[in-house]
C-alpha cells in the first residue's frame, strides 16, 4: 500500500462521519410513514444476519457440517432454547457431523 497513510485515514473518517451526518441533516421531522418505520426497524437485524450467515458457512472444514449446525441452532432457537443451550448443541452437531464425513 503506497501513499500517505494519514490521507487514507482522513478519507475513511470523513466518509464515516458523512454517513452519520446526512440523515441528521435531511431527517428533521419525525417519520410518520408506517412502512418506512417498519423498514428501518428491521435494518439492524438484517445487517447482522447478512454479516453472520456467510461466516457461519465458512467456519468449519465442510459447508455441510456448518449447514447442519446452522439448522440445529435455527430449530432450537425457534423452539425457545436458551442462548447457551443453542450454541452448545449447534457446536456438538457440527462436531458429530464432522466425525461422520
Amino acid at each position: 500500500m503506497r501513499g500517505n497513510t494519514y490521507f487514507y485515514i482522513l478519507v475513511m473518517a470523513s466518509v464515516t462521519y458523512l454517513i452519520r451526518l446526512i440523515p441528521l441533516i435531511f431527517m428533521r421531522k419525525e417519520i410518520k410513514s408506517v412502512y418506512l418505520k417498519s423498514f428501518l426497524y428491521y435494518v439492524p437485524y438484517v445487517t447482522l444476519a447478512v454479516m453472520t450467515f456467510p461466516a457461519i458457512l465458512r467456519a468449519t472444514a465442510s459447508p455441510w457440517s456448518a449447514l447442519a449446525g446452522f439448522i440445529t441452532a435455527l430449530i432450537l432457537a425457534y423452539r425457545g432454547g436458551s442462548l447457551f443451550k443453542v450454541s452448545i448443541l449447534a457446536c456438538l452437531s457440527v462436531f458429530i457431523f464432522e466425525l461422520m464425513i
